[in-house]
C-alpha cells in the first residue's frame, strides 16, 4: 500500500514538473468555473506556470500582469469589485490560455469542523417530522433553485489541481446532496436578507479532534494563564495536528472570504477537556486568521449539542463535562469579532450524538453574521446570557445581555435549569422568578446564597428563552478560568 500510494505520488509530480517545464499555466482547484469571489476585497489568483513565465488575469475590466518566480510560482490580486449577478469569464493567459466561466462576485464563507457541519443535505429525509425551532417551509433538497448561491465541497483527497477546473456547483440537485446543511442553510438565510451572491465552502471530517485543524508548528506552544500556570504543550494532547490543515485549509489559501463558521468539538468534549480546548479554539482561530492576513476575519461558532457523554466508557466523564466544555468555548467570546451559538434546545434526545434541526443552527449562525458582520443591529441574534449577579437578601438577581425583546418562557411555566449554593458550592435545585429582563434565584434550604448556575447539565434544556425564541446560554457564576484565561 506505501509502495502504491509513493508510486503515486511520484506521477503526480512528475506530471506536474512537466506542465512547468512546457509552460502550462495550473491552477489550484478552488479557483474554478461557477465560483463566487468575495467582494470589496482584493482577490488572489495565484497558481503555478514555468519559471520566468509571464501570466496575465483578465476579469471584469481589470487586467494585470506577473511573472512566475523560480520555482513556478506565481500571483496577482485583482482589485475589489462590487457584488455582482452577472455571470463573467476569468482569462488566464500564459504559454496555455484558461478561461473560467460563470463567476459571481459576493459573500463567500467558509464552514468547517467534524460531522455535525459536514452532516449532509441527503440525510433530511424526515425534515418533515421535526419540531423544534424554524421550521423549513419546502423540503430545499428536492426544491432548491437557486443559481446565486454556490458551493464547494472541500474532499481532502480531492484537492490537487484539476485541468477540468471544477469544484463549485449551484447549490441544488446532485451537488447540494452531500453539502454541509448548516452551510447551505447558513447561505439560504443570508441571501433572503443580504440580496447577493453567496458562496459557500465546506471543509469538515466526521470524527475529527480539533487538532488536525491547526497547523502543526502553531500547537508547538505552552499556553499560560494569567496567574503564571503554565498547561504543557498541546501538542502533548496528540491528535494528528495539522493532518486536516495540511490537505483541507492550506490547499484553499489565500482564497479572498468574509468569514469562518466552526462547528466541532465533540471528539475533545469526549476527552474530557476543559481550558486546554480553549486554548487550542483560540490558537486555531488565531492561526487561520494570520493565514488569511485579517487579524479581524469574523469568526462564529456553535457550542455543541446536549449529549450523554457521561455515559462514555472510556473516560471518567460526568454531567458536568459538557457543561465545562461549552464554559471553555465560550472563553473565545473574549477574542474581537467571535461569536457563538447556543443550541441547547435543538435535540430530541441526549442520545443522539447528531441531532436534528440544522437548518436552525444555519439560521442561527445567519443571525449571527447579519448583525456582528453586516450590521443589521435590529437583528437578535443570540438568546439571555449572563452578566453580572447581585446578592439579596436570601436571593441572588441575575442580569442579562441578548435579552431581545424581553426574556420568556418557552412553554409560559416557571423558568427551569437554576441551581443555587452558599459559600459551601452544594448546589440545590433553585427557584427562578423573572421580574422585567432579570431573575431572582433562590432555594428554601439555602439561606445565605452565594453561587449560581444555569443549564449545568449534560441533560439540562431549560424553557428560559427570549421573545426571539433563542435560548439563554448556560453559564455558572464561579467560572475559574473567566479571570485566568
Amino acid at each position: 500500500m506505501y509502495l502504491k500510494k509513493h508510486i503515486l505520488l511520484s506521477l503526480t509530480l512528475l506530471l506536474l514538473c512537466i506542465s512547468n517545464i512546457s509552460g502550462q499555466i495550473t491552477l489550484p482547484k478552488i479557483l474554478g468555473h461557477n465560483m463566487v469571489l468575495q467582494q470589496q476585497k482584493k482577490i488572489p489568483v495565484w497558481g503555478t506556470a514555468a519559471a520566468g513565465e509571464k501570466i496575465t488575469v483578465t476579469f471584469a475590466g481589470q487586467r494585470k500582469n506577473t511573472v512566475a518566480d523560480q520555482s513556478g510560482n506565481w500571483m496577482i490580486k485583482l482589485n475589489p469589485l462590487k457584488a455582482s449577478f452577472q455571470a463573467r469569464e476569468m482569462s488566464i493567459q500564459g504559454t496555455n490560455t484558461i478561461v473560467l466561466k460563470n463567476i459571481l462576485v459576493g459573500e463567500v464563507w467558509l464552514c468547517s469542523g467534524q460531522s455535525n457541519m459536514e452532516y449532509a443535505m441527503r440525510k433530511y429525509s424526515d425534515y418533515q417530522t421535526k419540531t423544534k425551532g424554524y421550521h423549513p417551509p419546502e423540503d430545499d433538497l428536492n426544491n432548491a433553485d437557486n443559481t446565486n448561491i454556490r458551493i464547494f465541497l472541500d474532499r481532502r483527497k480531492y484537492m490537487d489541481p484539476s485541468p477540468e477546473h471544477l469544484g463549485w456547483d449551484n447549490a441544488m440537485g446532485k451537488a447540494l446532496v452531500d453539502f454541509s446543511a448548516v452551510g447551505y442553510y447558513f447561505a439560504k438565510d443570508l441571501y433572503a436578507k443580504l440580496h447577493v451572491p453567496i458562496g459557500m465552502i465546506s471543509a469538515a471530517v466526521p470524527g475529527s479532534r480539533i487538532e488536525p485543524w491547526i497547523q502543526a508548528s502553531k500547537m508547538e506552544i505552552e499556553p499560560k494563564l494569567k496567574n503564571g500556570q503554565i498547561l504543557g504543550k498541546l501538542s502533548n494532547d496528540g491528535g494528528d495536528a495539522g493532518k486536516f490543515y495540511d490537505t483541507m485549509i492550506e490547499p484553499l489559501l489565500p482564497y479572498s472570504i468574509k468569514g469562518i463558521l466552526w462547528y466541532q468539538g465533540e471528539s475533545n468534549c469526549f476527552l474530557g477537556e476543559n481550558i486546554r480546548y480553549a486554548y487550542k479554539l483560540k490558537t486555531l482561530i488565531q492561526s487561520w486568521r494570520n493565514d488569511w492576513k485579517d487579524k479581524q476575519l469574523p469568526f462564529y461558532f456553535v457550542q455543541i449539542a446536549p449529549y450523554n457523554y457521561s455515559a462514555s466508557k472510556d473516560r471518567p466523564l460526568t454531567v458536568k463535562s459538557l457543561p465545562e466544555f461549552w464554559e471553555a468555548q465560550a472563553l473565545n467570546l473574549k477574542l474581537k469579532n467571535t461569536e457563538l451559538v447556543t443550541i441547547t434546545d435543538l435535540t430530541d434526545t441526549i442520545t443522539e450524538l447528531h441531532p436534528g434541526y440544522k437548518w436552525e443552527v444555519g439560521r442561527r449562525l445567519s443571525l449571527t453574521a447579519t448583525n456582528k458582520t453586516y450590521g443589521m443591529q435590529n437583528v437578535v441574534y443570540s438568546g439571555p446570557r449572563f452578566q453580572k449577579m447581585k446578592l439579596e437578601n436570601n436571593s441572588i438577581e441575575i442580569s442579562f445581555t441578548h435579552t431581545g425583546s424581553g426574556i420568556a418562557s418557552r412553554d409560559e411555566k416557571p423558568l427551569t435549569g437554576f441551581t443555587i449554593a452558599g459559600a459551601d458550592k452544594k448546589f440545590v435545585a433553585a427557584k427562578a422568578i423573572q421580574q422585567g429582563d432579570k431573575v431572582m434565584v433562590s432555594a428554601p434550604g439555602v439561606p445565605h446564597p452565594y453561587y449560581v448556575r444555569f443549564n449545568w447539565n449534560e441533560a439540562a434544556q431549560s424553557n428560559f428563552i427570549n421573545k426571539e425564541g433563542l435560548p439563554a446560554v448556560p453559564f455558572r457564576t464561579d467560572n475559574p478560568w473567566e479571570k485566568l484565561f
